[in-house]
């Protein structure tokens, strides 16, 4: 009676997405990288800011702006009020293994994701026989098993598909596309350099309120490194886990609280014009008198301009965003007051795609799930799916493009061995680490329409959404590209398509001199897609 109590108790502590992983074949936690992975805490959210224009559900419909005077001195002062221009970027860094190629999104031989591998090559990758891709219905002739509604091919039975598709509306599908990368990296470590963020500031991307910010108080503000190359320790990010830390991080003073917004911003615009009318009757006695001077204008300019912008709390805060939570919002009122990686989510999507900040990386844990069943790995990844389905999403319904990258550290295998429990869902259960059927992948979002492949036919397509290629066992082919069997090259190629969706794959070298990945034949070959913006987004 008892063994079957705390069995029964084991079976739905695991199908908690929040229950720590216990495994006999690993050391106990040590690090905070090593209980985010097995789930004993919680990961948190990267974020990275753009545009002004983020702040509203239609970007063309900006609130007050400072007086004409005053606005053109911002350009001179660096003050943000549009971002950068560049596509905002999400990181998902699923820390612990996650299990991507095959069982989620389908990868196959060098023809591309539909060239299909062997049956066993399936069977490790967590999918039956009864499942694969290849197997055809008689009577149309077609798979079952593989779904493209997201452009990507996923199976149709992917647990991150079925979470996106909860949350991504019908209509705004078909304007997202993505490519997956078969690269390998170590098992159940943060020592991979996966995260891109630093080379996506380096091209560009920038905030109006932070540069980068993360839900690990980490250099790379993930569970994953970032290239030791691409680090600028001036860019270190802020971390931010919550709807609170996004409120909070602007303090327009006490002004605010005794005046109205627009009354606040009129009386520091008065003090800017009065300071600079003494400025300019003002010997300061310094050899850089002009450096000085314009210092204090530039601080007044700035601070009016901040009330201006975010004398209004609300204007951050993504729980009072009606787009985010509530009857019509992509997360219910439940759903975000129940779980804190919707809240997380929340909070960095709302930054990120409003152009507050350009790029963030939002660390899910518990992926370490290779726990005997199907069953807790399922639960997890479509949990993850949700938080992914909900940044396509918010883009498509603020009307701006989005980069999504998905990565883990790791992967994980299956032997074969059925789970027939309702979560299960007849595939294989995840039985062990195994880094050699690891994949990333990333998914865009374009209002003007679907992202469209290189390639002038099919076939050439076809290679251009699988960056690289399998074996037919199921493991990665670690000599078809530079990014296979190198995490450093992996990023570098992520990099090279984000600089690619602007038109400016050309100036990679520029940018990166001592890159790896070739000569601009082999940089051709491992982009995805035609620009979805010329240079910048304004």
């Amino acid at each position: 009676m008892t063994r079957k109590f705390f069995t029964k108790l084991t079976q739905r502590a695991e199908l908690n997405p929040d229950a720590p992983m216990f495994h006999d074949d690993h050391a106990k936690p040590m690090t905070r990288r090593d209980f985010i992975a097995q789930s004993f805490c919680a990961g948190a959210a990267t974020l990275t800011s753009g545009s002004i224009f983020s702040l509203f559900a239609n970007p063309g419909r900006a609130h007050a702006t400072l007086s004409a005077d005053l606005e053109a001195l911002k350009a001179s002062c660096g003050i943000a009020t549009q971002g950068a221009g560049r596509i905002p970027f999400i990181v998902f860094d699923l820390a612990g293994g996650a299990n991507i190629a095959g069982s989620n999104v389908l990868v196959g031989g060098r023809g591309g994701q539909l060239d299909f591998l062997s049956t066993a090559g399936y069977g490790r990758q967590g999918l039956p026989g009864d499942m694969v891709p290849g197997l055809t219905n008689p009577d149309t002739g077609l798979s079952e098993f593989i779904n493209n509604e997201l452009g990507l091919a996923f199976h149709s039975d992917s647990a991150f598909l079925r979470g996106m598709l909860d949350k991504i509306a019908v209509g705004n599908r078909a304007n997202i596309n993505g490519a997956v990368i078969p690269a390998r990296s170590e098992n159940d470590t943060g020592n991979n350099p996966h995260n891109p963020m630093y080379g996506v500031n380096k091209v560009g991307a920038d905030g109006s309120l932070l540069t980068l910010i993360g839900s690990r108080n980490s250099d790379s503000g993930g569970n994953s490194m970032a290239p030791a190359n691409m680090i600028d320790p001036a860019k270190r990010p802020t971390k931010v886990d919550r709807p609170s830390d996004v409120t909070g991080l602007v303090d327009t003073g006490d002004l605010v609280g005794l005046l109205s917004q627009q009354d606040s911003v009129a009386v520091m615009e008065s003090i800017q014009r009065i300071s600079d009318m003494k400025l300019a009757r003002t010997d300061t006695g310094i050899s850089s008198d002009e450096v000085l001077k314009n210092m204090v204008r530039c601080g007044y300019v700035k601070s009016a301009d901040i009330t201006d912008r975010f004398g209004d709390p609300s204007t951050l805060n993504p729980a009072l965003d009606p787009v985010i939570v509530g009857d019509n919002g992509i997360f219910s009122q439940q759903e975000f007051d129940s779980d804190g990686e919707f809240r997380k989510t929340a909070s960095v999507m709302k930054l990120v795609i409003n152009g507050f900040a350009g790029a963030g990386t939002i660390t899910m844990g518990g992926y370490d799930y290779h726990n005997g069943t199907r069953a807790t790995g399922e639960v997890r990844d479509m949990r993850a799916g949700r938080c992914m389905g909900a940044c396509l999403e918010y883009a498509a319904r603020v009307g701006l493009p989005l980069m999504m990258y998905v990565c883990s550290d790791g992967s994980v295998f299956s032997n074969g061995m059925i789970d027939d429990s309702p979560q299960g869902r007849g595939k294989g259960v995840w039985t062990g680490d195994n880094s050699s059927t690891a994949a990333s992948f990333f998914m865009v979002y374009n209002p003007g329409g679907a992202p469209q492949l290189l390639g002038a036919t099919a076939d050439e397509m076809a290679r251009h959404q699988q960056i690289g290629y399998m074996r037919s066992d199921g493991s990665v082919e670690t000599a078809s590209t530079p990014a296979a069997n190198n995490v450093n090259l992996l990023v570098e190629t992520v990099v090279l398509n984000y600089l690619a969706l602007h038109g400016e794959q050309g100036q990679f070298t520029n940018y990166f001199p001592n890159h790896g990945l070739g000569n601009s034949a082999l940089m051709d070959s491992l982009t995805a897609f035609e620009p979805i913006v010329n240079g910048r987004l304004v």
